[in-house]
């Protein structure tokens, strides 16, 4: 089983910055591609950013230039690094990662974590 844990969301003002931290757990081969994803009111979730094993990170339109992703191999973790926060970036961020395993590879979830960017 795999386990992912979101952290570092918060309450800021807009213009503000926060950085997102998600650790993966258990048992696996290796991780393929890492992605952020987020999910307002009334939306449906929508990719932020992504980042594969070895190349380039893709972005959302809405957060190119403001959000970096990155990820630390050896500590099995993704980040994201938000700077230039708007009202609009308000939803639950989730992690998503695409894990090789014994048999074949999945995708798991972490639980999210809420950032709230106040006007």
């Amino acid at each position: 089983q795999v386990q992912l844990v979101e952290s570092g969301g918060g309450l800021v003002q807009a213009g503000g910055s926060l950085k997102l931290s998600c650790a993966a757990s258990g048992t696996f081969f290796s991780i393929n591609a890492m992605g952020w994803y987020r999910q307002a009111p009334g939306k449906q979730r929508e990719l932020v950013a992504a980042i594969p094993s070895g190349g380039t990170a893709n972005y959302a339109d809405s957060v190119k230039g403001r959000f970096t992703i990155s990820r630390d191999n050896a500590k099995n973790t993704v980040y994201l690094q938000m700077n230039s926060l708007k009202p609009e970036d308000t939803a639950v961020y989730y992690c998503n990662g695409n894990f090789r395993l014994r048999i074949g590879a999945s995708n798991y979830w972490g639980q999210g974590t809420q950032v709230t960017v106040s006007s």
